[in-house]
């Protein structure tokens, strides 16, 4: 197999395919904007509350968990979709699963807001 010479526009090419990817994302995906609303009131409460940098990167990795597992599920789920796009049974299982990541991720993030935020927010009452 013949090795493709390093090129910028098929670089560039490849974020606008990243960029197709999230529009589609958010076009299709209610959870995505419920997801989006999350983080972006997390990110008003952590300027208020001004948190640390170490806190920040803690939430950025909460955040971005949360992204992520909904974004392998919305793929695992347009590929399941094509697999069988009749109701089947291993199908739903798979389907399952990656829906139990996102909860799994969310759980984790919120876990991680809790900590961070919850000994601030007391200290303002």
């Amino acid at each position: 197999m013949e090795r493709k010479r390093f090129s910028i526009s098929e670089r560039v090419k490849s974020f606008g395919y990243a960029l197709d990817g999230l529009g589609e994302f958010f076009k299709s995906q209610h959870n995505a904007w419920i997801h989006l609303f999350a983080a972006v009131f997390v990110i008003f409460l952590a300027v208020y509350l001004r948190i640390t940098s170490n806190e920040w990167c803690w939430i950025i990795i909460a955040v971005s968990m949360v992204f992520l597992a909904e974004l392998f599920n919305t793929a695992i789920e347009y590929l399941s979709d094509i697999v069988s796009p009749n109701l089947h049974p291993q199908i739903k299982k798979v389907k399952d699963v990656a829906a139990a990541a996102v909860l799994i991720a969310a759980l984790g993030a919120a876990v991680i807001g809790m900590t961070i935020f919850l000994p601030k927010l007391e200290n303002c009452f």
